[in-house]
């Protein structure tokens, strides 16, 4: 057992994003809208013969499942957030879930993809104008989950953009944002080949569309890939000068860095190692009193050398 004096010293681990319950809350919900739409797409492409309406419901699907692990990391990370066995707590599993979630929607884009090429080698006929409706609708449903997944605490997610603006981003609930990005636009370009098919008797233009689609979301896919694995490989953030205000923090004339470990370990949470080596050493704790101003360093170790010379 941990005697008084060292439990007046240790700190909890909990590195979770600030607004998780809410954001839990509002990803059960898109959940369920997106399930029944999922049912209404799939069955009204087969039955009117859209290629644009049954990718958008099979996206929905695989959507619906993607959001189901992003709850599901939420209520693991919520659950095990005093388990000591997490050295730095479970801050991460939102960009594990991040991960996996990118994983699939390449996955299902590429799937698209070439149903949608087969389609323009095979075309079939549409009933445009109830294939049309429904992808009203469904772009109705995935603007109001767009609109749950909001992130008002913070910059909006930008598909094309891989840098930090903010500290605070949750990986978790981006995902999920961009699943719903991803059915959004599906659901636009099929009804602009739908409109058009029906105009200019172009059927090409429904399966085309498709193939559009998959290239711009396996995009999207890739870059969420590169951003949440950079995370979970502990990566120095890139896009923001932490590390650099953190150097220039603790560097003096007698004081300077010889190793310096920098790694988020949950959103909005960062966790610093610092090897300082100093000709007049002060205690950990002073060096600690310089990087006070930076809210997001949640976890500092730090480790002081004595030289002669520097």
């Amino acid at each position: 057992m941990r005697n008084r004096d060292t439990l007046s010293f240790s700190h909890d681990h909990s590195f979770l994003s600030a607004h998780q319950e809410r954001n839990e809350k509002r990803v059960w919900l898109v959940i369920a809208l997106t399930a029944a739409m999922m049912v209404i797409e799939i069955a009204a492409g087969h039955w009117f013969g859209s290629m644009a309406l049954i990718a958008d419901g099979w996206h929905m699907l695989t959507h619906a499942g993607a959001m189901l692990i992003a709850v599901l990391a939420y209520r693991f990370a919520r659950k095990n957030i005093d388990n000591r066995s997490f050295s730095f707590g479970t801050g991460k599993a939102g960009d594990l879930a991040g991960f996996a979630s990118a994983i699939l929607l390449l996955l299902i884009a590429l799937l698209i993809g070439w149903e949608s090429v087969m389609r323009l080698v095979s075309p079939v006929d549409i009933s445009f104008e109830q294939a049309i409706l429904v992808g009203i609708i469904g772009l109705v449903v995935n603007l109001a989950c767009a609109w749950l997944l909001r992130d008002n605490h913070h910059h909006h997610y930008h598909p094309h953009d891989h840098t930090h603006h903010s500290h605070s981003r949750d990986s978790n609930l981006r995902a999920a944002y961009l699943h719903v990005l991803a059915d959004a636009l599906t659901s636009v370009l099929a009804i602009v080949a739908l409109l058009v098919g029906r105009t200019y008797g172009w059927f090409w233009a429904d399966p085309f569309m498709g193939v559009v689609g998959a290239v711009v979301i396996t995009r999207w896919s890739w870059g969420l890939i590169r951003e949440t694995a950079a995370v979970l490989l502990d990566r120095v953030p890139q896009g923001n000068d932490l590390e650099n205000k953190v150097i220039s923090a603790i560097t003096t004339d007698q004081d300077r860095i010889s190793d310096l470990h920098l790694w988020q370990i949950g959103p909005g949470h960062y966790s610093l190692i610092l090897s300082i080596i100093s000709q007049a050493p002060k205690t950990a704790e002073q060096y600690k009193a310089r990087l006070a101003e930076f809210a997001h360093l949640s976890h500092i170790t730090v480790e002081v050398h004595q030289v002669q010379e520097i």
